[in-house]
C-alpha cells in the first residue's frame, strides 16, 4: 500500500518550452527546481505519477551525515545545513527536527568500524562520537537490550518523508516552476547532437536541459537515449505505528530494528537493514559490476522473483515516442511490504522498549532502493549527451542528501560555483562503452 502523501497542485497551464526540464518528482528533482527557479531560470517539473509517490516518501526519514562514505560527507554536511534553512523559508513543513541519530550494537566488528569512521569524520569537522555501553544506553532512553557500544551524532536529524518533497515543490511552483503530474516523459529529441526538446504524454516541451532525477526509473530512461547507467534495485518494507507516548525523540538503528520519532506522534519502524531484491532483467546487463556490494551486504538481502520480472521482460529496450511507454503503465511503483520482516522489526521494538509492548502497527509499505555499484549517487551533466543531466543512484540514503543534490544540481546546469567537489558524483566513473 502506499503511504499518505501531501498533495501537489499542478501548475494551470502545460508550457510548450522551458529553459530546463526536470524528470521525476521526487526529493532530489524537486529540489533541483526549486534552486533553479531561485535563480531565475524557467522550469518544467514532470512526474509520471504524483510527487513523492515513490521512495522519497517510503524511506524511513533521516537526515544524516553519520556513517556516510567519505565522498557523500560534504554533500551531507550542506544538505543539513539547507535542511535547516528549508524549515524556516518554506510555507509548508518539512517535518525536519535536528533531534540527533544514534546507532548501537552488541558486535564488537561494529565498535572496530565506527571507531575508523570516527577518526575519519573528525577531520571533516562532524560532531559525531564514539559512545561506550553507558552512554549508548543513556541516549536509548528506556531500551533494554544490553548493547556494548554505539554511535551518535547531536547535529543529525530526522523528517518527514510524506511532507518534505511536497513541501519544496509547493514552494518550487509558487517560484515559479511549472509543475505537471500524470504526465510521464517519453524521451528526449536532439538537434545537431544535443538536447532540444522532450516529449511526453500530453506533447512536447522545447528545452536545452534535461535533468534526470527519476529514481529507479533513470537506468530504463537512460538507456532508451544510448546511454549506459548501471542500477539495479531492491525493496525495503516499512511500517507506521499508532501514536504513542514518546519513548524516543530522535532515530535508532540497529541490527535488528530501526527506529524514528515522526511529527504524528507515532513511530516509524523497520527491521534494520534487511532488504530484498527481485530479480529483473537489469541483473543480466549489470550484476557482475554491483559483486563487490552483493558480497559486503549479503547478510541482509534476500533474493525473489515476482511478477514485476516478467512484466519488465516484455517491455522493449528502445521505444517509440508516439505511444503509451513503460513509464505510463506503471504511474507508482508499490510493491508489496514483506509482512515476516516487519513483523520481527515490530517484535523487537516491543522487546527492547517495555512502554511500547503494546504498541500497534497502524499501516505498513515498501519502496523500491535504486543503488549504483559503488553506492555513491550520480549528480552530473553527460557528456555524450549535451544538454541532458543525470541526478540519480542514491543508493538507500538520497533523502537527506536531497536538498544539497538539487542545489549542487542546480549549481552545475546554471554554470554556478558549486555546493562541493562535483567529481566523486561524476556520471563518468561509471561511463560504459556506447550503448545501442
Amino acid at each position: 500500500m502506499s503511504p499518505p502523501v501531501d498533495a501537489v497542485a499542478d501548475s494551470p497551464v502545460f508550457p510548450d518550452h522551458a529553459d530546463v526540464v526536470v524528470v521525476g518528482g521526487g526529493i532530489v528533482g524537486v529540489s533541483t527546481a526549486y534552486y533553479l527557479a531561485k535563480r531565475g531560470r524557467s522550469v518544467c517539473l514532470l512526474e509520471k505519477g504524483r510527487v513523492a509517490g515513490e521512495q522519497s516518501s517510503r524511506n524511513w526519514g533521516y537526515v544524516r551525515q553519520q556513517g556516510r562514505d567519505e565522498r557523500e560527507i560534504p554533500l551531507a554536511r550542506e544538505s543539513l545545513r539547507l535542511w535547516r534553512e528549508l524549515q524556516g523559508e518554506l510555507d509548508d513543513d518539512p517535518g525536519f527536527r535536528p533531534t540527533g541519530v544514534l546507532y548501537a550494537t552488541r558486535d564488537p566488528r561494529k565498535i572496530e568500524q565506527w571507531s575508523r569512521w570516527v577518526k575519519m569524520a573528525e577531520r571533516h569537522g562532524l560532531d559525531s562520537r564514539l559512545l561506550d555501553a553507558r552512554q549508548t544506553q543513556a541516549l536509548a532512553m528506556d531500551c533494554t537490550i544490553p548493547w556494548i557500544g554505539g554511535l551518535y551524532t547531536a547535529s543529525d536529524g530526522r523528517a518527514e518523508p510524506s511532507m518534505a518533497a511536497p513541501a519544496i515543490a509547493r514552494a518550487a511552483r509558487k517560484a515559479g516552476v511549472s509543475v505537471h503530474q500524470n504526465c510521464a516523459v517519453r524521451g528526449i529529441e536532439t538537434s545537431s547532437g544535443r538536447v532540444s526538446s522532450v516529449l511526453t504524454e500530453r506533447g512536447e516541451i522545447r528545452t536545452n536541459t534535461v535533468v534526470c532525477a527519476a529514481g529507479a526509473w533513470s537506468s530504463m530512461f537512460c538507456r532508451r537515449h544510448g546511454v549506459d547507467f548501471p542500477q539495479l534495485t531492491s525493496c525495503g518494507s516499512v511500517l507506521r505505528t499508532e501514536p504513542v507516548e514518546a519513548m524516543l525523540d530522535g532515530a535508532i538503528s540497529s541490527e535488528i530494528f530501526a527506529m524514528r520519532r515522526r511529527v504524528d506522534g507515532a513511530y516509524t519502524i523497520a527491521h534494520s537493514y534487511w532488504l530484498t531484491y527481485f530479480l529483473e532483467p537489469a541483473w543480466f546487463r549489470y550484476f557482475t559490476r554491483f559483486v563487490p556490494m552483493y558480497l559486503e551486504n549479503r547478510k541482509y538481502l534476500k533474493l525473489r522473483i515476482n511478477r514485476m520480472f516478467f512484466t519488465q521482460l516484455c517491455w522493449p529496450s528502445r521505444w517509440a515516442f508516439d505511444r503509451p511507454t513503460p513509464f505510463e503503465a506503471v504511474r507508482i511503483l508499490d510493491p508489496k511490504p514483506d509482512a515476516a520482516e516487519l513483523r520481527r522489526g515490530l517484535e523487537a521494538v516491543r522487546k527492547a522498549y517495555p512502554g511500547l509492548a503494546n504498541v500497534k502497527m497502524a499501516y505498513a509499505w515498501a519502496g523500491i532502493i535504486e543503488a549504483t555499484p559503488d553506492s555513491i549517487p550520480v549528480i552530473s551533466p553527460v557528456g555524450k549527451l549535451p544538454g541532458f543531466y543525470l541526478a540519480s543512484g542514491f543508493s538507500g540514503h538520497g533523502f537527506g542528501l536531497g536538498p544539497a543534490a538539487g542545489h549542487l544540481m542546480a549549481d552545475l546546469v546554471n554554470g554556478d560555483a558549486p555546493l562541493v567537489d562535483p567529481r566523486p558524483f561524476s556520471y563518468s566513473r561509471l561511463a560504459a562503452p556506447d550503448v545501442h
